[in-house]
């Protein structure tokens, strides 16, 4: 049957331009989601990505930046971070919490070092719940993480397996956390109404939107090579990343798609782990809960993939075809993400 139905569709036109050599889908040249990196994302406290067609969300730019690199420990060459998505965590500020010197007030032999200690010092989480809870310690935090930002872009030099564990390491501790647990009722479900919810904030995001800043830019530099970065940002790690999709903030959702989108194009290696890790996410989304706040975001990095896809179509992506894509039409919210979902359709239909 479903042979019969694929041997219907009109044939598409090659895209072997957008290709990758496996067919997988890389980085399509118009998506949105591969748009330049502005300079005032921060200041405009959004994220620096963009969406796909299907998107109404607001968006800005982001696009190539440099990096850094420290001397690298032989000791830590070639081991596995698979435990730096699960041991990462927050470490409550407990001592004395002091402000490093600037960049530019040491010399260029110790500012290596200096990076090095910086990320250490914003390994430490704050309290966001109280406003008024360590306010002269969340500010260092908060100069330290913009500094940091402002070094990546500026330092050419390559990253080393330290300073690439150290990064993955700093972003860990601050992104990765665990959400309460939604109310996953039906019923409830019937009722919600987008337009009438007021957007989450989280309070964090002072703090939050400054990492994800630095983590997009680490990974879109030329000078992270992704044959050394893939042994930190990881499966694990990845996979950390996909949780954070359910979030309610919106802001975060954006940065996580961009980011995503990212890493997919950068690390092709990592390419079939997560179109799996997606469609896992959609199967629980589809089949148990009904609930979650990513599946617009997950469509929409989806769609440019799709865009890339090689002819003639793999037999794994016409599965992804049947078994997730044409049933996201069955939850009751699918109003949420309806546009997107039709934007993949679509795709295929094309091909």
């Amino acid at each position: 049957m479903i042979k019969q139905i694929f041997g219907k569709l009109p044939r598409k036109p090659s895209k072997s331009s957008h290709n990758d050599s496996n067919g997988d889908g890389g980085v399509h040249d118009n998506s949105s989601l591969n748009s330049a990196l502005g300079p005032n994302s921060l200041n405009n406290s959004k994220p620096g990505s963009a969406s796909s067609k299907p998107s109404n969300s607001s968006r800005s730019n982001n696009g190539p930046l440099n990096s850094h690199s420290s001397t690298s420990n032989k000791s830590n060459h070639g081991k596995k971070t698979a435990s730096l998505a699960s041991q990462a965590g927050p470490i409550s500020a407990s001592g004395v919490y002091e402000a490093l010197p600037s960049f530019r007030d040491v010399p260029s032999s110790e500012k290596q070092n200096l990076f090095l200690k910086k990320l250490s010092l914003c390994y430490v989480v704050f309290d966001f719940s109280d406003p008024s809870k360590n306010l002269r310690e969340k500010e260092i935090k908060r100069q330290t993480l913009l500094e940091l930002v402002d070094y990546i872009s500026s330092v050419s030099s390559k990253f080393n397996e330290v300073a690439m564990q150290e990064v993955t390491r700093m972003v860990a501790a601050n992104l990765f956390r665990t959400f309460p647990s939604p109310n996953h009722d039906s019923k409830i479900l019937e009722m919600y109404d987008m337009e009438d919810e007021e957007p989450a904030m989280d309070p964090a995001w002072p703090h939050l939107q400054i990492v994800y800043e630095l983590l997009l830019r680490f990974v879109v530099s030329p000078e992270t090579d992704a044959k050394l970065a893939k042994r930190y940002v990881d499966h694990p790690f990845v996979l950390k990343l996909l949780d954070l999709f359910d979030s309610d903030d919106q802001r975060e959702r954006e940065y996580l798609k961009t980011i995503l989108h990212r890493i997919y194009g950068k690390f092709m290696v990592h390419r079939p782990f997560i179109r799996k890790a997606i469609n896992n996410i959609f199967y629980r989304f589809i089949f148990e809960t009904e609930k979650h706040n990513g599946i617009a975001e997950l469509l929409e990095i989806l769609g440019s993939i799709i865009n890339g896809f090689a002819l003639p179509l793999k037999e794994e992506h016409k599965l992804f075809l049947v078994r997730a894509l044409i049933p996201l039409h069955k939850p009751k919210c699918v109003s949420m993400y309806h546009q997107q979902l039709s934007y993949c359709i679509t795709q295929f239909v094309e091909y």
